[in-house]
């Protein structure tokens, strides 16, 4: 700040006029949240849909705003099924990884 800037006072409207803008976007990063919670909610559980059977109730979706960051979280209670699908597989894939060495013996 300069030394005249000291004696030149700003213009009360340029005042109320960037207070205004203040106000504005921060009504609308409010109201804007909701709407954004709901369309990530449901692009969510579409791909997870894609890959596992999740019920929509079970899934909690927050969006937490702070001094420059936004912070997304999110909890799917995942069936029991799943997971077991997932640790029965490893099992057949082991089975076959050691028949397939048995095979090239055979073929040799």
């Amino acid at each position: 700040m300069t030394l005249l800037g000291l004696f030149n006072k700003r213009a009360s409207g340029s005042v109320a006029r960037e207070r205004l803008q203040l106000i504005l976007a921060h009504e609308r990063s409010e109201t804007g949240q909701p709407d954004l919670v709901i369309t990530l909610r449901e692009e969510i559980l579409a791909v997870i849909a894609k890959h596992v059977s999740v019920e929509r109730d079970k899934v909690k979706i927050t969006l937490e705003r702070g001094e420059g960051v936004s912070t997304l979280g999110l909890d799917i209670e995942l069936p029991l099924i799943a997971s077991k699908t997932r640790t029965e597989a490893k099992p057949e894939k082991a089975a076959l990884e050691k028949a397939a060495p048995e095979k090239r013996k055979q073929a040799a």
